[in-house]
């Protein structure tokens, strides 16, 4: 796991320092195994912008650094690990609300958001949907 979460981390930092291709990125993200808190019997998100960001760590360390703000004491933190493109294509579509993934988010200057836009989860749930159709449209 660590070396395809390696190379997520790898892709993030290349946007993040405005190189790279999204679209490679986006396909790292869906190829990745990522490492998802889960609390209540769900997974672990939070609400920002009006969306539901699911969220998801590539390594443990990225996880543990999540834990170190989030989990109650010297608690374990239960996580699953999952496909970044189950994640996109399954998760957030059985949400029935704007949802996306955020990763590594407790990564200073590593974190990266996918939302919940065409091109990165099914399009019966991007909100924008509407405005990518228009331009197709005859």
């Amino acid at each position: 796991m660590g070396q395809n979460g390696t190379a997520l981390a790898e892709r993030i930092a290349e946007r993040r320092r405005g190189v790279g291709d999204p679209r490679a990125l986006v396909g790292e993200m869906r190829r990745s195994v990522l490492l998802v808190p889960t609390a209540g019997g769900g997974l672990w998100s939070a609400w920002s912008g009006g969306v539901r960001w699911i969220c998801g760590f590539t390594d443990e360390a990225a996880l543990a650094r999540f834990a170190l703000l989030h989990a109650s004491g010297d608690q374990p933190m239960d996580y699953a690990a999952l496909l970044g493109a189950r994640i996109v294509d399954e998760v957030v579509p059985s949400l029935d609300e704007p949802a996306g993934l955020a990763v590594d988010i407790a990564t200073e200057d590593g974190s990266m958001f996918f939302p919940p836009v065409v091109g990165i989860v099914p399009d019966a749930v991007a909100v924008d949907a509407d405005e990518a159709g228009e331009g197709t449209r005859s």
